[in-house]
């Protein structure tokens, strides 16, 4: 994966002319159900773009929109889904390209993104950093609702 430890955007200076999406439907607090992970509860919270994590490497979790949005951007990563999962017209599976080489994603935009992300109740669980410090481009989905997110 791509790291680019120096391009830490934020605010007006971000590369995009979208505005910011906000918090979405839950403030940025993370879902819980009866099939949260044991990831989920030891991960920091996080329901502001303005929260750091409490030490490298620490685990975060978030539905905060534009939390989501700046982690990705920051690392050149592009809203997609994979393609073949769709379920009629409805978006498949959710992921983040960072330039890799798997054709079978197709960029999306961030509100057809975060329409599915709050229509399934995702968590979004993520690295900043690895704990020796470098970008992290770790993250991944969880409905706490369903084993089979």
């Amino acid at each position: 994966m791509a790291q680019d430890k120096g391009n830490k955007t934020g605010g007006a200076d971000r590369s995009t002319d979208e505005e910011d999406l906000g918090a979405g439907p839950e403030d940025g607090k993370i879902r819980h159900g009866p099939d949260s992970s044991k990831s989920l509860k030891y991960s920091q919270e996080v329901t502001s773009t303005d929260d750091e994590p409490e030490r490298e490497g620490r685990s975060l979790a978030t539905t905060h929109h534009e939390v989501i949005r700046r982690w990705a951007e920051e690392r050149d990563g592009v809203p997609a889904t994979v393609e073949g999962t769709e379920h009629g017209d409805h978006l498949g599976v959710l992921r983040i390209d960072f330039g890799g080489k798997d054709g079978k994603l197709r960029h999306i935009s961030w509100e057809e993104w975060f329409d599915t992300f709050d229509s399934r109740k995702l968590n979004f669980i993520y690295q900043e950093q690895r704990s020796d410090g470098t970008q992290s481009n770790f993250f991944r989905l969880e409905n706490p609702n369903r084993e089979d997110a």
